[in-house]
């Protein structure tokens, strides 16, 4: 699998390229992950090995070894079908024959590790004193990981220099074209190069 390349990106990949239908799939992954083995249309899925974090998933259509990767154990008990968000998709960079669920909008109830162009309101109920780290790139970085919530609940917010200084607690703020990843187990939301963070007057209007 491409580093790029999220875990539910990949199986969603493997979903549209044997035609499986997504929560069958997913099913037969947790089937897999407690029993050894299952299947799943034409493939047979086996767990190669498991540990507390994650998962060996081998997948093969007969004699052929289809795939073999790591699955995080948070994504195996996820309640809601993780693969299914990112609906059709190709791992050539051309345009998905259908593109992933609308981002737009979404409670933080409905956030699921490796979803993208997330545009969420919510409230700081939390901001740490700021750690210095030492990033790849060579320099020390201030980092703050606050706590955003909403009606439906929780997320951590990583925040990179100057992202948070001009925030306070319980100030309203509106979050364009960020994703959530997993860092040690623990959901974060991240606002890259190209996404946005404002303060808003309330969670029902801007």
């Amino acid at each position: 699998m491409r580093s790029k390349v999220s875990v539910g990106e990949y199986l969603a990949f493997l979903s549209t390229k044997f035609e499986l239908d997504p929560d069958s799939f997913f099913q037969a992954l947790i089937t897999a992950d407690k029993d050894k083995k299952s299947k799943c249309g034409d493939l047979s899925i086996t767990c190669r090995s498991r540990t507390t974090e994650r998962a060996i998933m081998l997948i093969s259509k007969g004699q052929k070894v289809v795939a073999q990767f790591p699955v995080p154990r948070w994504f195996l008990t996820e309640q809601r079908n993780p693969i299914k968000p990112y609906g059709r998709f190709s791992l050539t960079g051309k345009t998905p024959a259908r593109k992933p669920e609308n981002m737009s909008g979404l409670r933080i109830k409905d956030l699921r590790t490796g979803m993208k162009q997330i545009n969420l309101k919510a409230r700081i109920v939390e901001i740490p004193e700021p750690k210095m780290v030492f990033t790849r790139f060579g320099n020390y970085a201030s980092v703050i990981n606050a706590t955003i919530a909403d009606e439906t609940g929780q997320v951590k917010l990583c925040l990179w220099n100057e992202q948070a200084e001009s925030l306070n607690i319980g100030d309203t703020v509106q979050i364009e074209n960020a994703h959530l990843s997993t860092y040690r187990g623990e959901k974060q939301l991240r606002i890259g190069k190209k996404g946005t963070l404002n303060s808003i007057e309330d969670l029902n209007g801007s």
